[in-house]
């Protein structure tokens, strides 16, 4: 029973510290932060299930994770409020070519970041973006100026 305490108290503190860490891909990640993540995986192992090298043990760990991610998963399914604080919203950091520096600041995503994704999704000019928004994955979605006019995006720079 120890280890499933343990488990259930390592799965929380890992969940909120990866919300914490913020919206990113793995793919923008550096390489510090993916050697982090691995080491966090010992560590995390270390602490759940302490001297207990048991295949009982270990299969005690996985099965509560399991348990707590599908826990979670039909939270997420069964309430929108609750998918809203778990998985977060996606916000507007993009609006007709300008970009909302306090959104970005929010999410600590840099210009250059954002330029980057641009280029990568085709698009040359900022003033060619009518909306960027940063998905709660982390990927950027960009939607192009419709020439025959401005785009409309909610006030408070997220997105319902």
């Amino acid at each position: 029973m120890d280890i499933v305490v343990r488990a259930t108290v390592m799965f929380a503190v890992l969940y909120l510290l990866l919300r914490l860490l913020g919206k990113r891909e793995l793919a923008q990640m550096t390489p510090f932060e993916l050697v982090v993540l691995i080491v966090m995986g010992d560590l995390i192992q270390q602490g759940v299930t302490h001297n207990d090298f048991s295949l009982t043990g270990a299969t005690l760990a996985v099965v509560t994770f399991a348990f707590w991610g599908l826990v979670l998963s039909w939270a997420t399914y069964l309430s929108p409020r609750a998918e809203r604080l778990l998985n977060g919203a996606p916000r507007v950091i993009v609006r007709n070519g300008v970009i909302l520096e306090d959104n970005l600041r929010r999410d600590r995503i840099t210009r250059l970041e954002v330029e980057s994704e641009m280029r990568l999704a085709g698009i040359a000019r900022l003033s060619d973006v009518a909306w960027a928004i940063i998905e709660p994955q982390g990927k950027i979605s960009f939607i192009a100026v419709d020439r025959g006019g401005p785009a409309k995006a909610p006030d408070d720079g997220t997105v319902t």
